[in-house]
């Protein structure tokens, strides 16, 4: 994909015209910059002309941003459930589990509880153990939350069930 940065254009000109320049014609020269688009060269006839260069670049580069999204979250909590020999209907247990505390947002925050994170943990400080980066990095967050589905229901699907009947895990 290429992406095209800008298009410039750069005007040199001179402070008081002489009266002569009026009655020439414009130059216009056309060229190109080896593999680059075509550049326009505008001026007349005379001393220091009014030039005018126009040329767009292109790039194929893209912005760094790391951008979080629910998919990026939903990989490292896939990577990590893998690494605990869970299977695959486990990780959907707790993609729907997450889903609805937190739409697995790690900023997300709870006003009315204090409830932080993908896991919405309460209180929020309670992910203090699983690294001090809690707050922002939401490895850590899963990481924590993965820990405590386990030891308090087991597996994601066990705390999947209690959620869809009591609303809460």
């Amino acid at each position: 994909m290429s992406i095209t940065a800008f298009t410039a254009c750069t005007t040199f000109t001179t402070i008081g015209t002489p009266a002569a320049w009026a009655d020439r014609p414009p130059v216009v020269r056309m060229g190109t910059w080896g593999d680059r688009p075509p550049v326009v060269r505008m001026g007349t006839w005379g001393a220091r002309p009014p030039l005018v260069r126009i040329g767009t670049w292109t790039t194929k580069a893209q912005p760094r941003v790391a951008v979080a999204t629910p998919n990026r979250n939903k990989r490292i909590a896939l990577g990590q459930v893998v690494q605990r020999s869970w299977n695959l209907q486990e990780f959907r247990c707790l993609d729907n589990l997450w889903t609805r505390e937190s739409n697995w947002n790690h900023h997300a925050l709870n006003r009315s509880s204090g409830a932080y994170g993908i896991p919405q943990a309460l209180p929020a400080g309670k992910m203090r153990g699983a690294g001090r980066d809690w707050k922002s990095n939401p490895e850590t967050q899963i990481r924590w939350g993965l820990s405590y589905i386990k030891g308090r229901y087991g597996r994601p699907c066990g705390a999947w069930g209690h959620w869809r009947s009591h609303n809460w895990y």
